[in-house]
């Protein structure tokens, strides 16, 4: 394995990484993989989805092998994006239905989500030289939403993330699903993340979930 490359600082970084960025040579050689198992799949930098006039952004970690990594968008064809997007469609930040492929008419209303890494990682587990690597991304998508005042962190591997990308320690604010903390004019919301492993133990309920969206929607109407 050559040496990392050096990224550019963040202002020069556009808000959606290139479908083929070379930053990271883990999830390169993850992604060639994938690509030659599966040459059907997407197999890039999953790009973020929704309205780009969005006052509530929605961070996850990063795609799912067989999720955003083989649809192309975000939390589209895993288990975690049932609760999603179910959760946005009822309170409103989406129309249309949610049928696990990008092409399911599926629209977000006020809403963005994206991901703090954007390849796909071996074992769903990015390493912190790559959240560190991919973070201007993050800083980029957030300083390109014009109207956003909320963001909702999916654990608290990204609610750290959000808080680097945003010039803050990853040690502000109080970690746990429910917690609040203000981040100049944005409001993060964290939640537990909506994996199969939360749900299936109970860790995390789908009432639990939407009262984190019911909390966001209230800031929104502020």
């Amino acid at each position: 394995m050559g040496p990392m490359p050096t990224p550019e600082p963040a202002a020069a970084y556009p808000p959606e990484a290139p479908a083929d960025c070379p930053l990271c040579p883990r999830l390169v050689a993850y992604r060639a993989a994938n690509r030659a198992a599966h040459p059907d799949w997407f197999n890039g930098a999953a790009p973020s989805f929704g309205d780009e006039d969005a006052r509530l952004l929605v961070v996850g970690l990063a795609p799912g092998r067989t999720g955003a990594n083989r649809t192309g968008r975000p939390f589209t064809g895993d288990f975690a994006g049932v609760l999603l997007y179910e959760t946005l469609l009822k309170l409103g930040f989406a129309t249309g239905r949610y049928e696990a492929r990008p092409d399911d008419g599926l629209r977000l209303v006020d809403c963005m989500i994206t991901n703090a890494v954007r390849c796909a990682p071996p074992g769903n587990k990015p390493e912190t030289l790559e959240e560190a690597t991919c973070r201007p991304f993050l800083a980029s998508r957030i300083a390109a939403l014009p109207r956003l005042k909320v963001i909702v962190t999916l654990g608290d591997v990204s609610r750290r993330n959000v808080l680097r990308a945003l010039g803050r320690k990853a040690s502000d604010g109080v970690p746990g699903h429910g917690s609040e903390f203000t981040a100049g004019p944005y409001t993060l919301l964290n939640s537990y993340h909506c994996s199969r492993l939360n749900t299936n133990t109970g860790r995390l309920t789908a009432p639990m979930f939407e009262a984190v969206f019911e909390r966001a929607k209230a800031l929104l109407a502020t």
